[in-house]
């Protein structure tokens, strides 16, 4: 499987959306579910959101009615829509591959290098 690649990131105002990308292969898409997980330095990893290989989504309850993934197959990307960004969620973001969709986001198998988010005041 391909590694994925995050892209997307960058400064937004407190309250205001972004949208990340994860590229990836089509073998990928097929077959694995696509995670974003973010991690703030200090602290642990917390899983965001995650797409099943049937397109089924799955969402931390803290975004719930804000974040939105999905994913293009034509592109082969996955992203994560992000809206009402909070000043407590600046962080590392993070693309994963899973066998499959889990409440604990563990097991991932393969991590993107990350792409940063930064809410400003």
């Amino acid at each position: 499987q391909a590694q994925p690649v995050e892209s997307g990131g960058g400064l937004v105002q407190n309250g205001g959306s972004l949208r990340l990308s994860c590229a990836t292969s089509k073998t990928t898409l097929d077959y694995y579910a696509i995670s974003w997980l973010r991690q703030v330095p200090g602290k642990e990893r917390e899983g965001v959101a995650c797409i099943s290989r049937d397109g089924k989504t799955y969402y931390a309850d803290s975004v719930k009615g804000r974040f939105t993934i999905s994913k293009d197959v034509s592109k082969n990307t996955v992203y994560l829509e992000m809206n009402n960004l909070k000043s407590d969620e600046p962080a590392d973001y993070y693309c994963a591959t899973q066998a499959e969709c889990r409440g604990d986001y563990a097991g991932v198998l393969t991590w993107g290098q990350g792409t940063q988010v930064t809410v400003s005041p």
